[in-house]
């Protein structure tokens, strides 16, 4: 080895000492001393800093100088997130147990002087030129489409979501494509198990009936209205505004002979009609692209389509917190933390989850009855991490069809939202709303027995 290249090699490794560092000044501030860490550290030589867990539910990998400046700086939500998605932090291990590090983060950050002190300490941090993450975000000509849930814009919404592929989401779905909770009588049940039991739960839910005509408002890829058509004999229609999905959804109804009583067609809730004449509704995972604003127009829709004496089951996610009062620190900090942005930025476009309150409000100002709600919160953890596992065990196919980014988002989004479950942070509820005929009738057992007859 020359001169030159020893020096240079010797100016590595003493850059190398110094930037380690400073980022355990960092790590220091904000999670405490190793010893006092559930976690372990990997920096980008290989070293580790070993946490209290001799099995640490994950290890936090610091791929090069700059990840914790890019990760902190500016110090919010968002920035953490991406700092994962462009490659500078790498979790190795649980990523549900890693989504607790940007609460832990926005923990140490509630008051002014504390993000003084941390800011100082990341701005000597080494810097770096910053990845496009562009290709992953909700793009900027959309949102100009119009105001939020105008129907243009909902249908760029959603298929922004749903149109990533439908050979990505077969990677890890169930056999019959089914993207919502499942409904699980053991922890033991398979995915493909516990989709097949929620779908039967919905349909003994509506007391479907042969001949019925049943409405399934955003019908992903005609999971429900395929089992409905074949195992209650219903005439199912399932809309959606997601061409992919359609298109999907037609090809495998054509395959299973389901043609003559089920279908799917491009159309917004907004253009139902009293003439539509459905004896039974169902939305499952609808519900949170709707907007708070809008709520009250998504269930007029519903009602307006429903036979009187008919049923409309609303399954959907709710937020704990929104109808929690906050003080205006806490406000403050939101809005600071940008809490949501990822979401809104990366995954569900304008979608915005209201309280549970909201949902039953809007629903009987429409003139619904509401009958049954049940939670399948933790059903709806378990779920996710079935997603989540089979999503990490098929990372290659998973990059090779949507690229690093898109998996990562999709890693991470599925794991927070397996977390939020978890602590109860957020719910998912299965509403059964009624219209009661002229007579006040709802055509609904006196009891619940008939739901688990056999179950």
């Amino acid at each position: 080895m020359s001169t030159a290249q020893a020096e240079l090699q010797q100016s590595a490794v003493l850059y190398d000492d110094w930037a380690a560092s400073r980022c355990r000044a960092v790590l220091t501030a904000i999670f405490g001393e190793p010893e006092q860490r559930t976690f372990d550290v990997r920096f980008w030589d290989g070293t580790v800093d070993r946490g209290a867990s001799p099995n640490p539910p994950f290890t936090l990998v610091l791929n090069r100088p700059a990840a914790l400046r890019r990760m902190l700086l500016p110090p919010n939500e968002l920035s953490i997130v991406e700092s994962y998605i462009a490659g500078d932090v790498e979790i190795d291990g649980s990523m549900e147990a890693a989504s607790n590090l940007a609460e832990a983060i926005g923990g140490r950050l509630r008051s002014p002087i504390a993000i003084a002190k941390l800011v100082r300490l990341v701005i000597g941090l080494p810097g770096q030129a910053e990845d496009d993450l562009a290709d992953t975000r909700f793009p900027e000509h959309a949102r100009r489409l119009g105001p939020r849930h105008t129907p243009v814009r909902d249908a760029a919404a959603i298929q922004f979501h749903y149109d990533v592929g439908n050979s990505f989401y077969k990677l890890w779905l169930d056999r019959r494509m089914v993207y919502s909770c499942a409904y699980f009588h053991s922890p033991d049940d398979s995915l493909d198990a516990a989709q097949e039991a929620k779908l039967d739960l919905i349909c003994r839910k509506l007391r479907l009936k042969p001949g019925e005509r049943l409405l399934d408002i955003g019908c992903g890829w005609g999971g429900l209205i395929m089992y409905a058509a074949e195992r209650y004999r219903v005439d199912a229609t399932g809309i959606t505004l997601s061409e992919n999905q359609a298109t999907f959804a037609r090809e495998r109804i054509e395959k299973a002979g389901l043609g003559d009583r089920c279908r799917v067609t491009i159309r917004d809730y907004r253009t139902l009609t009293d003439g539509d004449g459905f004896d039974k509704i169902a939305s499952i995972g609808m519900v949170e692209h709707v907007g708070l604003s809008h709520l009250p127009v998504y269930f007029a829709s519903a009602y307006r389509a429903l036979k009187p004496g008919g049923l409309f089951m609303n399954h959907g996610i709710v937020s704990l917190g929104e109808a929690r009062p906050k003080s205006l620190g806490e406000r403050v900090f939101r809005t600071f933390w940008r809490a949501d942005a990822f979401i809104d930025k990366y995954v569900f476009p304008d979608g915005k989850l209201t309280a549970t309150s909201d949902v039953i409000s809007a629903a009987e100002a429409a003139g619904f009855e509401v009958r049954d709600a049940e939670s399948l919160r933790e059903h709806y953890a378990m779920t996710l991490r079935h997603w989540v596992r089979s999503l990490e065990e098929k990372r290659a196919d998973a990059i090779a069809l949507v690229g690093d980014h898109t998996f990562r988002v999709w890693r991470l989004y599925m794991a927070a939202s397996a977390n939020a479950f978890s602590k109860a942070a957020i719910n998912v509820l299965q509403t059964l709303l009624a219209k009661p005929d002229a007579h006040g009738h709802s055509n609904i057992p006196l009891t619940r027995d008939d739901l688990y007859a056999g179950a």
